[in-house]
């Protein structure tokens, strides 16, 4: 009988070997799992100051972790979601973070922290930046573990928390955690990024109010305009107000109506029914993410200055306005005088996007430049510092410069070891062409050693992070999958690769 027994056993362990093929395996038993796992995260409104939610969303990540088999830890402002491999096996990281950039509800067609799919898309604030990712990257390491060749590493998940605004989550991490043998940043384009611009931010005080006794018969009362420097801002506020006599304000209306503003914004005229001596001015553009997807926005505080040149009183207001012109000639750093165009980085990518109080009671304009080299972030400075200098020689203000300028480009060598297997990992999986990207978006790369950004975005579509109805395609969230499995069975079921970023 034991025997018999004995005989019966191998036969059904021979009928039902272990899968060999990670990504069937992933399409048969793991596919199902992705879209609800995604609108479970999106519920999360994790921008930046809600503690609240990013905690709940850590211990979501935790749950789940540790539901799908891996080894999780609270690494303060990261989790670490683990597959273990062989005793002193090198780790190989993948990135990502877990918070988002902020939103306007009122501009969304669907509420942006309700997770849903709808017509083939899932929709919701970090459907594509940078929970679908965080999600896909789970499921590929589940699918390696249950279907994949013997691992030679570990494969630990690192996902952050403040990447979308001080972006410190790393530097606390690191000083307590050391950091994997080498990483896989999954923010960004594939097939892989070997050049990413410094993100420079240029702020601009002005006192709000009139310079002088009003030579007009109305005053600004206030100016808004956008919601972060790294969004292409798709509204911009001004409110006027009627000081002298009955309020006329068709002429100035009509004045502003026949103004040439650029292509895909538009205006709009507000006077509240309850005090006709204000009138707001509202410009509407189109939002997008200012380093990975500048050309399509539409910025609309551009085009209030455009629209408004010459009408305002000499104001702090009218001069951030004027100043927004000037750097808001085009995309690329014209109007500051930023007209350097290399071969392989391209040109500088510039976008005027805000403008709010500030507790001291002034006006503050971020404007984003994402620099490329060889100019350091020393001599941006000093010649930024010029060119507001000028500017407040030239038209009487008195704006005050500050800045972001800890940042610098980060380059790989396009030889190097790990470029080349994510390179033919990539061609082979999707059966398309695979040259390496230089991009105006900053990653974790910059920040954590011996990293580099490997998709999850597939070329030739505009990127949709930061922008409003924030939408990933779900066929394009299976087949990122797919190219992720496939990298991680070349790389953490092999050899340790020495000296990765060398040829």
């Amino acid at each position: 009988m034991r025997i018999w027994l004995l005989a019966l056993v191998l036969l059904v362990g021979c009928a039902a070997p272990r899968p060999t093929d990670p990504r069937a395996y992933y399409d048969a038993q793991l596919q199902s799992k992705l879209v609800p796992l995604l609108e479970q995260a999106i519920r999360f409104p994790t921008f930046q100051g809600n503690t609240i939610a990013r905690d709940a969303q850590q211990a979501w990540l935790m749950k789940t972790g540790t539901e799908l088999g891996f080894a999780t830890r609270d690494a303060g402002k990261f989790v670490e979601i683990e597959l273990t491999g062989p005793g002193g096996a090198p780790v190989l990281g993948l990135v990502v973070h877990g918070d988002v950039q902020p939103v306007d509800a009122k501009r969304w067609s669907i509420p942006p922290f309700e997770g849903v799919h709808r017509d083939g898309d899932v929709l919701g604030r970090g459907a594509a930046d940078d929970k679908g990712p965080m999600v896909q990257a789970l499921l590929a390491m589940k699918a390696l573990e249950r279907a994949g060749p013997p691992r030679t590493h570990t494969i630990r998940l690192l996902v952050g928390s403040d990447e979308e605004s001080d972006n410190l989550d790393l530097k606390e991490y690191l000083a307590s955690h050391r950091p994997p043998d080498y990483s896989l940043v999954l923010d960004y384009f594939f097939p892989v990024v070997v050049g990413e611009k410094a993100w420079t931010g240029l702020y601009l005080d002005a006192k709000p109010g009139a310079r002088s006794n009003a030579e007009l018969p109305f005053r600004v009362l206030s100016l808004t305009a956008g919601l972060s420097a790294s969004i292409v801002p798709d509204s911009a506020e001004l409110t006027l107000q009627w000081i002298r006599g009955v309020p006329q304000w068709g002429s100035l209306i009509e004045r502003l109506r026949a103004r040439k503003i650029p292509e895909g914004t538009r205006m709009e005229f507000v006077q509240p029914l309850s005090d006709a001596r204000r009138l707001t001015i509202v410009a509407h553009g189109k939002s997008a993410h200012s380093g990975m997807n500048l050309e399509s926005g539409r910025n609309a505080l551009v085009a209030l200055a455009r629209a408004t040149e010459g009408l305002l009183p000499a104001s702090g207001e009218n001069d951030l306005l004027a100043f927004a012109r000037m750097a808001g000639q085009d995309l690329y750093g014209a109007g500051l005088g930023l007209t350097e165009n290399d071969p392989l980085w391209g040109r500088y990518l510039v976008n005027v996007g805000t403008i709010k109080p500030r507790p001291d009671g002034a006006l503050r304009m971020e404007i984003s430049i994402r620099r490329p080299p060889p100019r350091t972030a020393p001599q941006t400075k000093a010649y930024l510092q010029e060119v507001v200098s000028r500017f407040n020689a030239r038209t009487g203000a008195k704006l005050k410069m500050d800045g972001y300028w800890d940042d610098e480009p980060l380059a790989f060598d396009p030889e190097s070891k790990i470029v080349k297997r994510l390179l033919a990992v990539y061609a082979k999986t999707t059966g398309a062409p695979a040259e390496p990207l230089v991009g105006g978006g900053g990653s974790y790369a910059k920040r954590l050693p011996n990293s580099i950004a490997f998709g999850m975005w597939f070329p030739g579509k505009p990127y949709p992070g930061h922008d409003v109805d924030e939408k990933i395609p779900i066929e394009d969230l299976h087949r990122g999958t797919h190219v992720l499995i496939a990298a991680l069975a070349d790389i953490a079921c092999g050899p340790k690769i020495e000296a990765p970023f060398s040829r």
